[in-house]
């Protein structure tokens, strides 16, 4: 018989290897428990509307970071463009028109260590004007504020240098958020 001289040697499976699978396993039925009782809402926007025009937000604050209004402007037209179906335009007749102003840019003291400042904060507030030119009930003007700390040691130029693509990337997430979000 062909069985006969088979010798069952067991596979060698560490101890390692099975956490590691128990793990795995363990966060993926976490992840699919938790997405079954969440779902998140995505981009709302009417099948008639096609095109959006994304203006210059200027910078109206006391204190102006060249950069800023620039960056925003692209960042805002970028995420637009990439996480919708809507068709960027400069016609004065288009479905979305947004614009808005950077009003407030200013760093307050936000902690103390040691009779001295230890962290500084960084405020942003862009003023947004959202037309909607398919259904005026939807217009609105909202401001976006957002805070970013940094530490006492450094200048506001240090400082900028270092936060502005994250006060670029947030504040373009807050913005697309108030414009397109059910939530």
């Amino acid at each position: 018989m062909i069985w006969k001289n088979f010798k069952y040697k067991p596979a060698v499976v560490s101890r390692k290897s099975i956490v590691s699978k128990s793990l795995l396993m363990t966060i993926g039925l976490g992840l699919l428990a938790f997405s079954s009782c969440y779902t998140f809402k995505d981009v709302s926007i009417p099948p008639e509307i096609k095109t959006v025009k994304v203006n210059y937000i200027e910078n109206r604050a006391r204190i102006v970071n060249p950069q800023l209004s620039q960056r925003l402007t692209d960042k805002l037209r970028q995420k637009i463009v990439n996480q919708t179906r809507l068709t960027q335009t400069n016609n004065d007749e288009a479905d979305y028109d947004v614009s808005g102003q950077i009003t407030d840019y200013y760093v307050t003291t936000s902690g103390i260590s040691n009779q001295q400042a230890a962290t500084n904060r960084l405020n942003v507030t862009v003023h947004i004007i959202f037309k909607n030119r398919k259904d005026d009930k939807k217009n609105f003007e909202a401001d976006v504020s957002r805070t970013f700390d940094f530490s006492a040691t450094l200048s506001l130029n240090q400082a900028e240098s270092s936060l502005t693509d994250l006060v670029v990337q947030n504040m373009t997430d807050e913005i697309f958020n108030r414009i397109f979000s059910n939530w």
